[in-house]
């Protein structure tokens, strides 16, 4: 590998320490992915959805906490679909809209998620998933081995990268077609990958 190979190496693998939660430029505000999303259930409490402007409901919803109603929103609970069925909401999306209809419009968008819980590591995500495509480069994915093809998509940083995993990229359907997998689990699987991409080195 050569010296600007490895400085480059070195630079995207700082990056990669950054938090998951760390904002990024797309992220909608609280209330417009509740009054584009979460109303079609929690306006008229389909399926026992918690209304919005209902104390009652959302005070026994959330008393154990802001980080515990993430969770759930994001793997799912009760009739209620992992990301409310839109697995490109981030965490911090769903974070927010979660704000909003709790304080029925007064709080201040959090600038963090509430939670982005990890369900394994990245290890364990790319070797049960992630290598049906990454493996080989079915239909253009970056190879596990191929550093040269993680570069360029390494341009706009981690938080692009990861953007990316969400809502989707080309022939990868959202989250990898995984709704339940949080933001901290898709950056720890592209971690994965591109330190192993970065770190390769062939057999003799």
């Amino acid at each position: 590998m050569q010296v600007r190979d490895h400085w480059f190496m070195a630079a995207s693998l700082a990056v990669l320490t950054l938090g998951a939660a760390n904002t990024m430029a797309e992220e909608r505000t609280g209330r417009e992915v509740a009054e584009k999303i979460c109303v079609t259930c929690h306006v008229s409490g389909k399926d026992g959805a918690p209304k919005i402007g209902d104390v009652a409901a959302w005070t026994q919803h959330s008393k154990k906490g802001l980080a515990k109603l993430t969770e759930s929103a994001i793997a799912g609970i009760g009739k209620m679909p992992a990301h409310a069925g839109q697995p490109d909401l981030s965490d911090l999306e769903l974070s927010r809209a979660i704000a909003f209809m709790v304080s029925f419009g007064k709080a201040v968008d959090p600038k963090k998620p509430y939670a982005s819980p990890s369900s394994m590591t990245g290890e364990q995500l790319v070797q049960s998933h992630c290598v049906n495509c990454h493996e080989d480069g079915k239909a253009g994915a970056p190879r596990i081995d191929d550093f040269t093809a993680w570069k360029p998509r390494l341009q706009n940083g981690m938080n692009g990268l990861v953007r990316s995993a969400i809502s989707g990229h080309k022939a990868m359907p959202a989250r990898a077609g995984m709704a339940q997998l949080s933001d901290t689990d898709l950056r720890n699987a592209v971690t994965y990958m591109i330190v192993q991409s970065a770190t390769y080195k062939p057999r003799n």
